[in-house]
């Protein structure tokens, strides 16, 4: 295992600019250390906007994108990369804005099958107003990831959350929201167009938020879901169809909700960058069936270099439907 990487200097970016910064440099880290393990030369860069000029100064043979959010995982720094003529690590320009943006990104499933939530794009003063639809529903912004900005309206509820109109309000003008599917929280990664399991989380908060993904403790791994098999079926060619549809190469991760008495499956998202951090679900999932975190990682940056080539163009695939 060790010395897979040997004689490669890899690029690792990490931190950034997006509210996620501080889960991308435990992704970050964690992705350096395995790469160190495999032999590779690393430099850890934490990406900012003279991102261009240093990686002109480092010359690395393949970037590992360890960022998460605006700016690292919506095609922007992948357009960058791209212009530099740098192999890297996950999607492309495309398939990352795509994704980025869920209000596109649904529309562009539905189209290809996937079967999705309702709701739209609201203005979030309108948003903040009035109930837009009948609780009980879910309010996030239209391009974050890692449950920021995300909020859950109860049954009941008197009024829609006012936060998404105080002054610290940085996602902008819309909001996506749409119904509650309630039940089970799912998640499955796909690693080369292959869906790896499936996932069932379990927040000790009550609501899979920010805390919940990342804060220790904050929620249970069921690995492999509770669930009918054909429903368990279902959610791993639903998670490939997603891949599929939105033009996606290397390894994702779709979130999914799963109503076990309706038996209602509903595709959230597709992450682009799924995060690495020591509680995230790729990990696990790959560890599930035997594929060690180091592996994981060595995968991930042969999948770039068999991508784009040593310092040639990435080849990214059209997103389909």
């Amino acid at each position: 295992m060790s010395g897979r990487l040997a004689g490669h200097h890899v690029a690792v970016l990490l931190g950034g600019l997006s509210s996620e910064r501080e889960v991308s440099l435990v992704s970050g880290a964690a992705c350096a250390r395995a790469l160190e393990n495999l032999g590779a030369r690393v430099t850890r860069v934490d990406a900012g906007r003279d991102l261009a000029q240093v990686l002109t100064a480092l010359k690395p043979d393949v970037c590992f994108n360890a960022l998460h959010g605006e700016w690292g995982e919506d095609g922007c720094v992948q357009g960058v990369l791209e212009t530099l003529g740098l192999p890297y690590t996950h999607c492309g320009v495309l398939a990352s804005a795509l994704a980025m943006d869920k209000a596109k990104s649904k529309a562009v499933l539905a189209a290809a099958g996937v079967t999705v939530p309702g709701g739209g794009l609201f203005n979030r003063f309108e948003a903040a107003r009035d109930h837009v639809m009948p609780p009980p529903y879910v309010v996030k912004p239209n391009a974050e990831g890692s449950s920021v900005g995300v909020f859950l309206v109860f049954d009941g509820a008197n009024r829609p959350p006012q936060d998404i109109v105080a002054p610290q309000w940085t996602f902008g003008e819309e909001v996506m929201i749409e119904p509650f599917i309630d039940g089970l929280e799912l998640a499955v990664a796909v690693m080369d167009g292959k869906a790896l399991t499936v996932t069932e989380i379990v927040p000790t908060t009550g609501f899979y938020d920010y805390e919940a993904k990342y804060g220790e403790g904050g929620s249970e791994h069921v690995v492999p879901a509770r669930m009918p098999d054909e429903d368990f079926q279902a959610a791993l060619r639903m998670a490939e169809m997603a891949h599929a549809a939105i033009g996606c190469r290397g390894v994702t991760r779709s979130d999914l909700r799963y109503d076990p008495v309706k038996r209602n499956l509903v595709l959230l998202e597709v992450n682009t960058q799924p995060g690495m951090t020591p509680t995230s679900l790729v990990p696990e999932q790959a560890a599930h069936l035997g594929v060690t975190f180091d592996d994981l990682v060595c995968w991930i940056v042969e999948d770039a270099y068999a991508r784009g080539g040593a310092g040639g163009r990435t080849q990214e695939r059209q997103p389909s439907g």
